[in-house]
């Protein structure tokens, strides 16, 4: 190795910090002669020139597309249409998808089997509610109420009344079911 390259890897130049322009911090054009300066610019004013035509074509081809596409009536929205198509035949062809969706039946198939039994079994304990002698004799209560309360005061009594009249009737045949346990 010769003592200048070493010089140049130990140097303690500063290293250009994130979004400082390293080009101001480092001048390269120190290093160059005038020759390769002059030589450096015609290619960047070449590379320049290139990128302004490349974008110019571009822009034309772009233009060209719009036309045959207006030509052709393909419009953004049959486009969007077309591209979505395509995205969801692309996406339902993987076997990821393929896999996942036969999953999700399985699983959709065995929920529906769990809630057709729940629901069964739910059924059939209620019919067993309804068919129980507590239930019946709960019916049977109520019903009694009913004609009590609506027996008991004619049509139009307010809310207030009404209710009374329930609760009067509910204690009083509590009482009288009580005093007939007893006696039994």
């Amino acid at each position: 190795m010769d003592p200048s390259s070493e010089q140049g890897l130990l140097s303690s130049d500063t290293v250009p910090e994130v979004g400082e322009d390293a080009a101001a911090t480092v001048n390269m054009a120190e290093n160059l002669s005038e020759e390769e300066q002059e030589e450096l610019r015609k290619e960047l004013a070449k590379v320049e020139e290139e990128i302004q035509t490349l974008s110019q074509v571009l822009a034309a081809k772009e233009k060209h597309l719009a036309e045959i596409k207006r030509k052709l009536g393909i419009n953004s929205l049959q486009e969007l249409r077309q591209n979505i198509t395509k995205g969801w035949q692309d996406v339902t062809s993987t076997s990821a998808y393929k896999k996942t969706s036969e999953t999700l039946s399985q699983a959709g198939q065995k929920a529906s089997a769990a809630f057709s039994s729940v629901g069964s079994v739910i059924t059939k304990k209620l019919e067993d509610v309804k068919n129980s002698s507590t239930f019946k004799s709960f019916e049977e209560k109520v019903e009694n109420l009913k004609s009590k309360v609506g027996g008991a005061k004619p049509a139009g009594g307010d809310f207030g009344e009404v209710l009374n009249s329930a609760a009067n009737a509910s204690a009083t045949e509590t009482i009288t079911e009580q005093i007939q346990e007893e006696t039994q």
